[in-house]
């Protein structure tokens, strides 16, 4: 036995009950086996970060059912790039732009894992705060649209961790992706059309600005949340133009 070895049987001995039981817990989950996959033209996904990230997520589950938040998700990046040897630093959680800053870009983190999550289209159901000011009709929602765009000034790059629980051979099984949104992608609702939900009780009304191609095909939709919140959520969001980095999959514990 090693020196590492030893010292690892002697703390482990020392453990109480409960304690060696959750050990346990961690180490049968360590032991599903787990399908990764990268893209390999990703600059953000290294084989490294594939494994690390892939051991995170398996200790998550091995305590809990819930998908990995947004939190954690943020701590996680930040501790998988500080192992890998990047400079990986979060602001204060109060900090209204990114999330995170890897070797000096700054990333905004978003995930999803609600019960309609859809496989071909990216919900956010936050993407920031509208606050108060002046929303009554077509012309306003354009000036809320210009506040999201200067908002992206904020963030170089927008991530997605997107979460669904699937079934394989009857078992249930974890299965998450890492979605980038391009920002390019997102400038172009510089040409959406407005509308404004007159018939809502919501106040301010809520609104929508549709950005669409060439053949009338919806690309994603910005959604003015009226209301009390008073939030910008992007909808209907096609995966299909946007870069899949790399996902995890693996069996859910009995």
């Amino acid at each position: 036995m090693t020196k590492d070895s030893k010292l690892l049987a002697s703390r482990i001995a020392a453990l109480s009950q409960g304690q060696r039981a959750l050990l346990v817990t961690m180490i049968d989950m360590f032991e599903h086996p787990i399908e990764c996959y990268r893209d390999p033209t990703s600059d953000i996904v290294t084989t490294d970060f594939l494994t690390t990230f892939g051991d995170i997520l398996k200790l998550h589950h091995s305590l809990s059912d819930d998908y990995l938040d947004k939190y954690r998700f943020e701590v996680a990046m930040q501790r998988v790039y500080g192992a890998l040897g990047h400079e990986a630093v979060r602001p204060s959680r109060c900090h209204p732009g990114h999330d995170l800053t890897v070797d000096g870009t700054k990333w905004s983190l978003k995930t999803q894992g609600d019960a309609n999550i859809k496989r071909d289209v990216l919900h956010i159901s936050k993407f920031m705060e509208l606050g108060r000011g002046k929303w009554e009709n077509e012309d306003d929602l354009q000036g809320l649209r210009d506040r999201f765009l200067n908002h992206l000034i904020a963030y170089d790059r927008i991530l997605q961790l997107r979460y669904f629980l699937t079934t394989r051979n009857d078992a249930s099984r974890h299965f998450y992706e890492l979605v980038e949104i391009p920002k390019s992608l997102l400038y172009e609702a510089q040409g959406g059309v407005f509308k404004m939900m007159l018939n809502s009780r919501q106040s301010p009304k809520p609104g929508y600005c549709t950005i669409t191609d060439a053949d009338g095909m919806v690309r994603f939709r910005l959604y003015f949340d009226g209301g009390t919140e008073r939030k910008l959520q992007i909808k209907g969001l096609r995966k299909d133009l946007c870069k899949v980095h790399a996902t995890w999959e693996f069996k859910k514990s009995t």
